[in-house]
């Protein structure tokens, strides 16, 4: 089992290392969801997170999360087959937490290098879109 510290990360680029190590089999625990940067344009990226989460009708969905960590968990689902079987167990080993639980504070985190070179000045975090999304976990 790995424990990813994901501060500083950027999420497309996060996303698709664990999607690929979780098909692999790998369980992995991601935390720190609430700072994973996305770059772009402050106002466009939060217009179309919004536009993602209105797109659903009230009871038909599709459903988009406003949570942080679920909006990770989504990013890697979309990056994994899961409606195949081995994509349904593979995102099954995946768990994504807001903060660092109680469990994971004394397990050293890993950092994955190819996912934290941020190339510029415009980024977002996570939590900020959450926040904007109307989440009441922070």
């Amino acid at each position: 089992m790995a424990v990813i510290d994901a501060s500083g990360h950027v999420l497309g680029r996060l996303s698709s290392v664990v999607a690929k190590r979780l098909l692999d089999g790998e369980e992995i625990v991601v935390v720190n969801a609430e700072k994973i940067l996305i770059t772009g344009r402050r106002d466009r990226t939060l217009a179309d997170y919004k536009h993602t989460k209105d797109r659903g009708l009230i009871r038909k969905g599709p459903y988009f999360p406003r949570r942080a960590d679920l909006i990770m968990k989504r990013t890697v689902r979309g990056m994994v087959p899961i409606k195949k079987p081995h994509g349904k167990t593979a995102i099954n080993r995946l768990h994504v937490y807001v903060g660092v639980p109680k469990d994971y504070e004394s397990v050293k985190a890993e950092t994955v290098e190819l996912a934290m070179s941020v190339n510029t000045a415009r980024y977002i975090t996570l939590g900020d879109v959450s926040e904007f999304l109307g989440s009441k976990v922070r």
